[in-house]
This record gives C-alpha cells, structure tokens and sequence, in this order.
C-alpha cells in the first residue's frame, strides 16, 4: 500500500481539495466484505498511476462527517476528485478495468 494513503476528516481538505492532482478516493469501511474484495484493485491503481493520480482511502466509520457531506450511502464508493471537486465515481465492487476507464476519462 506504499502509494495509497489513509485520509480522515483532518486531513482532507489538505489532501484531497486542495491536491494539484486529482484524487481517488475509496470511501471503505473495514467490516464491508466487497471494500475488501476491492482493495487489492485500489492498491494497484496507487501504483499504476503514482505521479498521475493520488489514491487515498478513507474509513466511513471513522469519519462519518465526511461520508455524510458525499452521500456515500454503500460502500464501497470510489470517487475521483478534481481540481477540489467530486468529478466522477463508481458505486460498488468493479472490475480493474472500469476505475481505469474512469480514470482515463479525467487525466
């Protein structure tokens, strides 16, 4: 996991709104079956796209406020965000190919 990081309501503004890069991020929670089926997926993004893409995750249990302000209702969620902004994302256990995709759409 060396190019995912943890991100919690301290640091994301810092890490995900303010990055000059865009921002997956996988809203996660360690009790949720499919987050783990993805996580694996999540950590070869990290590094397939290290200098392009920052990939970071987040605890839904641990940092309620933020999943609340995304209405992240089922995870796991995966969005990407630009320029400070949600841009696009996925709900649900996906398939490598469809993160790339979407992240193709933005860099």
């Amino acid at each position: 996991m060396s190019n995912v990081a943890a991100v919690n309501s301290r640091n994301f503004e810092d890490e995900v709104l303010n990055s000059n890069t865009p921002v997956l991020v996988d809203f996660w929670a360690a009790w949720c079956g499919p987050c783990r089926m993805v996580a694996p997926v999540i950590d070869q993004l990290g590094e397939q796209y290290a200098g392009k893409v920052k990939v970071v995750k987040l605890n839904v249990d641990e940092n309620p406020e933020i999943a609340e302000k995304y209405q992240i209702l089922s995870i796991p969620t995966v969005y990407l965000f630009k320029n400070g902004k949600h841009a696009d994302g996925l709900i649900g256990a996906r398939p490598k190919q469809s993160f790339e995709d979407m992240l193709k759409k933005h860099i």
